[in-house]
């Protein structure tokens, strides 16, 4: 209503400001004479205004006749689109203005006046390969999510727009939830668009989550041929859906193809840690425990970790406790300074009741780098060499709320996973776990229970007392116990 009225006010200003004008015209004096023909013409000032005017707006009318009548020329000359053209002139004209205007309320974020401009756009020109789009973008905008579909539907008739068409309609799914119908248009969007790198990214997330790993190495490939990933990368990430493929090699069920998938993994990229213990489990399947050493030495020796010594452990799984610190002490000597490999020497040495040597291996660990590992090896030392009971509790009491130590972590999202997985679990990310201390406090948990002995075998020559070590592991178990509610606080 204030801008009606405000309409109305500039209206009235108009309308007088030229009747003044008017009135001032009429008040002066002289004019303009014109001889035409030998005859003389005297205007007054408001008659010569009003001349000129006519004559402007007959010169304008004389130049639109001249154009119509160049166009009736054309058109008789076998031009079967001249009229057309002439009279839509004037509409393209206001088509791409509003086309313009409707794409600067876009960038300006406004949605409506976008969605506006773009029905008299759509109006006035009458190319829904123009306008279809910034209809969809627009009722994208302003909430309107069904006549933004059906704007991506109409733009999958032409050819040139129907790329975007599916693209549009695969983000939409996207927002929905719809995965699996995002990840088909995803791929029909690779197929018009092969080198576009936010589709191959969105599509090989999606075939990660699909655990569709035949089709995310090929979405790899793709992203290889056209340049947008590193070679480097590639190796890596080829290895990671090779590794994925082959889980399950330890089942009875367990293919050919899924053991050689597993070794794959560890040739692309030998570093990958579980890469190397599933193509090092894949090895000791059949029967080819030489090979398996070898790897993961090799990989140990780029980065100590304890799925590493499981697999080493089940290289010989039936060997004395003995037997199996001199077989480890080929792991110890790779990298003797590592905190993983001190770990693992001072759990082995308290298996084999060698308690002063996992003193020796365990070193100032406990004080340098206080994790729930270290601090219950330490209580399994005491208790081992004969000390208080109290000074075993005290160790205990630490390791209760002391933090886990190293753990898979989302590089992306900072989520802690108990294992090793292609996709994390709370963001979707693909290959951004990586073996590291958590930013964030954390205190023990369950996997305390299983840290005394980590690496065990069938050990049938042991000589220890089985209440001391069942007191030890009972005690663990109670410590994992009650700092859950301190974790998902700490989380």
């Amino acid at each position: 209503m204030l801008w009606s009225l405000l309409k109305i006010l500039v209206f009235v200003a108009i309308i007088a400001l030229l009747a003044f004008g008017a009135g001032l015209l009429m008040e002066t004096a002289g004019g303009v004479q014109i001889t035409v023909a030998g005859t003389e013409y005297t205007l007054g000032a408001l008659q010569s205004v009003l001349a000129l005017t006519v004559l402007v707006v007959g010169v304008w009318l004389f130049l639109k006749l001249l154009s119509l009548l160049v166009a009736t020329l054309h058109f008789l000359n076998g031009d079967e689109t001249a009229l057309s053209r002439y009279w839509d002139k004037g509409r393209e004209r206001k088509g791409f203005q509003a086309l313009s205007d409707g794409l600067m309320a876009l960038a300006s974020g406004e949605g409506r006046l976008a969605l506006a401009k773009a029905a008299r756009a759509e109006k006035y020109l009458q190319k829904p390969e123009l306008t279809d789009l910034l209809v969809a973008q627009a009722a994208e905008m302003s909430g309107d999510t069904h006549k933004a579909a059906e704007a991506y539907k109409r733009l999958l008739a032409n050819q040139p727009t129907r790329f975007v068409g599916v693209r549009g309609i695969m983000k939409q799914k996207l927002s929905e939830g719809d995965t699996d119908t995002a990840r088909q248009l995803a791929e029909k969007a690779l197929a018009l668009r092969p080198k576009h790198q936010e589709v191959q990214d969105t599509l090989l997330r999606l075939q990660a989550q699909a655990e569709d790993w035949a089709g995310a190495r090929k979405t790899l490939s793709t992203k290889l041929k056209t340049g947008t990933l590193p070679r480097d990368v590639f190796k890596r990430r080829d290895a990671v859906l090779a590794l994925s493929a082959s889980k399950g090699i330890l089942d009875e069920g367990a293919t050919v193809e899924q053991r050689e998938q597993a070794i794959e993994a560890n040739r692309l990229s030998p570093d990958l840690v579980p890469a190397a213990a599933m193509a090092a489990r894949a090895y000791i399947a059949q029967g080819k425990k030489r090979p398996a050493a070898r790897l993961l030495k090799k990989t140990w020796e780029s980065q100590p970790h304890p799925d590493l010594a499981h697999a080493f452990a089940e290289i010989e799984p039936e060997e004395t406790a003995a037997g199996r610190v001199k077989r480890f002490e080929q792991l110890a000597r790779l990298k003797p300074l590592d905190d993983e490999t001190r770990l693992v020497m001072a759990e082995l040495n308290i298996v084999a009741e060698d308690f002063p040597e996992a003193r020796r291996w365990l070193n100032d660990l406990a004080e340098r780098a206080p994790d729930a590992r270290a601090l219950t090896l330490m209580a399994a030392i005491e208790r081992g060499e004969g000390a208080d009971d109290k000074v075993v509790q005290g160790w205990l009491a630490k390791a209760i709320t002391a933090p886990r130590g190293p753990q898979w972590v989302c590089g992306n999202c900072n989520h802690i996973h108990a294992d090793w997985a292609p996709v994390c679990e709370h963001c979707a990310s693909f290959d951004t776990l990586s073996w590291t201390r958590p930013e964030t406090p954390e205190v023990a948990s369950t996997a305390a229970a299983h840290m005394l002995p980590l690496i065990t075998g069938a050990m049938e020559d042991r000589t220890s007392d089985p209440v001391e070590d069942a007191e030890i592991v009972e005690a663990a178990e109670d410590a994992a116990e009650e700092p859950q509610d301190q974790l998902k606080a700490a989380n």
